[in-house]
């Protein structure tokens, strides 16, 4: 409407300007007209008058003069008569005008003068008349005294108005008319061709292919429309042979790479869109205030290190917060942009929340009350009947932004961890025919501790909606069955594995997840190395790392001390070893968090004291966020590299590590907390809650020989090559496919 009104509004300013100047000419010529009128009537009378007042001023006869001036008391128009002696004064007035008198009367003077009549439009009180004076003269033309013929002109003005009234009128009756023509006009050539290519536009690009109908448009937008079905048509055709090709592909490929994740997505998905939904988004806008320009940065988060090579290599849409400071300034009107920056491979699309909304469904619930009941880590969890109204409000909305993307046959919905239990039940109620996965990144609990929270039922209920529920490793995936098994009333198959609710069948797997094993090649590794080395000035020291968020379950605190014990019982090392820990502040708003950070700085501060006796300090502590890329040189550079989490659904850090380690020099400390612990076997694996045992292994790694150490991590960068993200996602991609066709 707005763009109509856009369309119209300069033809209505020209017309109306155009009525507007030819209503003033109008009115302006039929004033002149009018008031003409009036002299010729003024004169008429004051000439018809002359003899009879040149005979009362030179008589002087008052009588008369006085039944002449007030014939006009009566008359409708001509309201008035006043007759002046030589001097210009009254000599007779109507009554009605007795105060004429008092008024300013200079031209009475002129006329006298000049001896020239005189006609002109004078204000007499409120009243606006029309004052005609003619000077009678004797016969030696000199003058004898004036007579001046008043006028009302109220029925000049009233019809002026009538005028502009039905100018007016007129004006208002053409700009509706123009609106309304011009409006029916512009639908039916612009709005109607348009909201017609739009809708063709709206149903090819969501597959409805069969309600596409042709344009008979014969116009430029009939051709557009026309040449859009060739490439419509075309691309079906396309992506049949792609999707055909691409299993010969999957059949002929062993290793799982990138290119077979793809023709694994082609052949199962085909034309389905693939949706990934997470609280995290791959990519995020913020300003860095030190240099006042805006970056695009990868958070730290283990499900973007997993998802982002999935949709780099098979393309779809990719739904999160958009948590970012300058986030909106770079979406286009539908909220979405090509990612990742650089090389546009799939599209994010950002959802807005308000502060109150991210203060009680991430905060709130997911952080303070999921995270910590799935993470058994002795942290009391907090169930807030305000945070779960909240975190109910934003799983509909993300649902509402789901359902608006997905096409309209067979879409495929991922959905990620423990911020969307009930995304999935909530997109099945609008898209039956979706196939919906759920991934959860976190440990999950035994039916005990799950059920301390208050709504573990409609929990329950609103991941039971899903097709698919995906954990790292099969021991969660037993507290699952068991937890649905206790708390709700359901089926469970413990052949198939899976639950039946309400007619629902949900399956559930084991889906260990991984990272790209090529992700850690840099042409200039080497350089970056050598300067780290330069930087922090580590010599020849052996470097050990530690690269976490700043998480209670991490295990940060044990490590730290852990490596204080390692120090006073083997002292021989203070001057050969150096800890480096990059720690990502994490959930600040949360008091838990918050005095998690306060500790570790203080714990920091007191080992550097304790076991520096110089200018160089055994630990470096880094609080910030790094990039991804920012981190694999110091992947790369550690001698040993300390996963000490208390319980972790995967830790994609090992795995990370152990992917950049080339050369194969380095020793890998893992706690036995770990979803990866059941995978990288070779590494050594401790219990972070034992201090003295934590001591040990470090320095058993730090004197691990080089043929071992070269023999274990290889052992491990076998398992990454082959259990590699790739191989993730396509089991989950297969089997989702598997269980819709059964």
């Amino acid at each position: 409407m707005r763009k109509i009104f856009l369309f119209i509004l300069p033809i209505l300013i020209i017309v109306a300007l155009v009525l507007v100047v030819m209503g003033f000419l109008q009115v302006r010529f039929e004033e002149e007209k009018l008031l003409d009128d009036l002299e010729r009537k003024a004169r008429a009378v004051a000439e018809g008058m002359e003899l009879s007042v040149r005979d009362i001023l030179l008589t002087h006869n008052l009588r008369n003069a006085r039944y002449l001036v007030e014939k006009f008391q009566h008359r409708e128009r001509r309201q008035g008569c006043a007759i002046y002696d030589k001097e210009g004064r009254i000599f007779a007035v109507t009554e009605r005008f007795a105060d004429w008198q008092e008024k300013d009367r200079a031209y009475i003077q002129e006329v006298l003068s000049a001896l020239a009549p005189r006609g002109a439009v004078e204000q007499f009180k409120e009243y606006t008349l029309y004052s005609y004076v003619l000077p009678v003269v004797d016969e030696d033309n000199k003058a004898v005294g004036l007579i001046e013929i008043i006028h009302d002109t109220s029925y000049v003005f009233k019809r002026l108005t009538e005028i502009w009234k039905r100018i007016s009128v007129s004006v208002a009756a053409l700009v509706i008319l123009i609106t309304v023509i011009v409006s029916f006009i512009q639908k039916q050539i612009f709005i109607l061709p348009v909201q017609q290519l739009t809708e063709w536009f709206y149903q090819f690009q969501k597959g409805e292919t069969d309600k596409l109908r042709p344009f008979v448009r014969k116009d430029e937008l009939g051709r557009l429309a026309s040449e859009v079905e060739q490439v419509a048509l075309s691309l079906r055709v396309a992506r049949k042979a792609v999707s055909q090709e691409a299993e010969k592909k999957i059949r002929q490929e062993d290793l799982w790479t990138e290119s077979k994740l793809r023709s694994l997505v082609q052949a199962k998905i085909g034309e389905r869109a693939l949706c990934v939904v997470s609280n995290r988004e791959p990519y995020m806008h913020v300003l860095d205030k030190e240099v006042g320009r805006i970056q695009c940065m990868r958070p730290a988060s283990g499900v973007v290190t997993a998802l982002d090579p999935v949709l780099r290599s098979c393309g779809g849409t990719w739904i999160a917060h958009g948590s970012g400071d300058a986030d909106k300034k770079f979406v286009n009107s539908k909220d979405k942009l090509g990612v990742p920056p650089e090389d546009n491979r799939y599209i994010l699309k950002r959802v807005w929340l308000s502060k109150e909304e991210e203060a009680g469904y991430y905060y709130g619930f997911a952080n303070e009350g999921l995270w910590p009941l799935c993470h058994i880590t002795h942290t009391r969890p907090v169930f807030r009947e305000t945070d779960w109204r909240m975190y109910q409000k934003v799983n509909q909305k993300f649902a509402e932004a789901v359902v608006e993307e997905l096409p309209a046959k067979n879409p495929f919905v991922f959905i990620q961890d423990y911020h969307f239990t009930l995304l999935g039940k909530m997109i099945k109620e609008k898209r039956p025919d979706a196939a919906v996965a759920l991934f959860w990144h976190i440990p999950w609990p035994n039916p005990e501790v799950f059920s301390i929270c208050p709504y573990y039922k409609e929990i329950l209920d609103g991941m039971l909606g899903c097709d698919l529920i995906g954990f790292h490793v099969q021991y969660h995936c037993n507290n699952f069955l068991d937890t649905a098994n206790r708390l709700l009333e359901s089926r469970v198959d413990t052949e198939k594995f899976s639950v039946v609710r309400a007619d629902k069948e949900t399956f559930v797997r084991a889906f260990p997840i991984s990272v790209d094993p090529e992700s850690a090649d840099a042409a200039d590794l080497a350089a970056s190395i050598d300067k780290l080395r330069k930087d922090y000035e580590l010599g020849d020291k052996t470097v050990i790392l530690g690269v976490e968020r700043i998480d209670y379950t991490k295990g940060i605190v044990e490590r730290l001390l852990a490596v204080d014990r390692f120090l006073e019982k083997y002292p021989q090392y203070k001057d050969k070893c150096v800890f480096i820990q990059i720690a990502a502040p994490s959930r600040t708003h949360i008091k838990r968090y918050h005095d998690l950070m306060g500790e570790i700085d203080e714990l920091v501060e007191k080992i550097n004291w304790k076991h520096s006796d110089g200018a160089a300090k055994p630990l470096i502590y880094l609080k910030r966020h790094f990039s991804t890329d920012e981190v694999i040189p110091f992947y790369a550079l550690a001698d040993v590299c300390i996963v000490s989490s208390l319980h972790d659904g995967m830790n994609l850090v090992a795995k990370e590590y152990v992917a950049a380690q080339k050369d194969g020099r380095g020793v890998l400390i893992l706690s036995c907390f770990t979803g990866a612990a059941r995978e990288l076997t070779q590494a050594v694996a401790i219990n972070p809650y034992s201090t003295e045992e934590f001591a040990d292994s470090i320095k058993s790694a730090v004197e691990m020989p080089v043929e071992e150490r070269r023999r274990r991590m290889e052992a491990m960068r076998e398992i990454i090559k082959e259990n590699n993200v790739y191989r993730w996602a396509g089991s989950i991609v297969a089997e989702l496919a598997a269980l819709k066709k059964a």
